[in-house]
């Protein structure tokens, strides 16, 4: 659908630095929300979301959709992990085990979808994307205002069980707020700051406040089974999908490796456990194939013979005995 070269949005090879080697993350630019009355009102069946399973910010829009019982109120599709120079395929382009085609428009790619709501829009073809199916547009690509609008747009239209269920409560926010913003910049952000810092300064102005940040949140979980009160929050959501990416894939491909989570952090470790093992939303959309995958074959900056590590054995480490951690 492109008429113009827009290589340098969908290759993430062609992504500028700051001059001094630093990685700057760009804000997400679509950012409407699902509200009664509103332009994009809570209906069935009206919203996609396009996801990758290899994407940390993606697969929190994926938990909770799952979390909040969402499934078949709006279908999800699944891009394959392959991201090159057009940026996500579909399966269309590349048939990964898991990719599945565009059902609404047989888009080849994620940019597509972009093109599609704005032709002129000039930013990263980023996932997750929520998108509107009467409008033919992008409602919101910010995968913590998606999670937000999963937590309570629907929830007159879902059993009552599951729009009970509130994780981000009022009495709750002031520090869920406090939490996603050092945890968002230094750890889910920082693990990224580290790994494409193209000088050994801003790696190393990266990954100690990145080491320091998860010391916080292992005094945070000491005693602990959530971060926040003793209830599961979007909190916990927003810091599992690093950390469950962490041995596997930052420790080596981003130089993140001070020190592992089933190393070096016990009570971080027994907490991503819990949530994998013993919550379904948590492990049944994490997909560590598609995750190893896009992280070794994407950055060819970093990994240019795009060969994937075998390790860690086992990808996260079981439970253990009963009642034991």
């Amino acid at each position: 659908m492109a008429s113009r070269d827009v290589t340098h949005q969908s290759d993430i090879s062609k992504m500028k630095v700051e001059a001094d080697g630093s990685f700057k993350r760009a804000a997400s630019q679509f950012r409407n929300t699902i509200e009664e009355g509103g332009q994009f009102p809570p209906e069935k069946d009206r919203y996609h979301l396009y996801v990758s399973y290899a994407c940390p910010w993606a697969s929190r829009t994926l938990i909770m959709r799952k979390l909040k019982g969402l499934e078949d109120f709006l279908n999800v599709t699944v891009v394959s992990p392959h991201m090159g120079t057009d940026g996500w395929p579909f399966a269309s382009v590349d048939s990964f085990p898991g990719a599945e085609e565009d059902p609404l428009y047989g888009s080849q790619h994620v940019k597509d979808l972009y093109l599609r709501a704005d032709p002129t829009y000039n930013g990263r073809f980023t996932v997750p994307v929520l998108w509107d199916k009467k409008q033919h547009t992008i409602v919101n690509n910010e995968s913590s205002e998606i999670i937000r609008i999963f937590n309570t747009a629907f929830n007159k239209y879902i059993p009552e069980d599951k729009a009970a269920l509130d994780f981000y409560p009022t009495e709750l926010r002031k520090e869920i707020d406090e939490v996603n913003e050092w945890v968002y910049d230094r750890i889910n952000n920082g693990v990224y700051k580290s790994g494409f810092a193209t000088t050994f300064p801003a790696y190393r102005a990266a990954v100690l406040p990145l080491f320091e940040a998860l010391d916080r949140v292992e005094g945070m979980l000491a005693g602990k089974t959530y971060l926040i009160g003793d209830r599961l929050t979007e909190a916990d959501i927003r810091l599992y999908v690093t950390i469950v990416r962490f041995d596997p894939v930052y420790v080596g491909h981003f130089k993140c490796n001070i020190r592992t989570i089933r190393g070096g952090y016990p009570n971080i470790h027994a907490w991503l456990r819990r949530l994998y093992w013993t919550n379904n939303a948590f492990q049944s959309t994490t997909d560590f194939e598609h995750i190893k995958t896009h992280y070794y074959w994407a950055h060819t900056t970093i990994n240019p013979h795009r060969i994937v590590p075998i390790g860690p054995v086992p990808h996260i480490e079981p439970l253990g005995e009963p009642g034991r951690l």
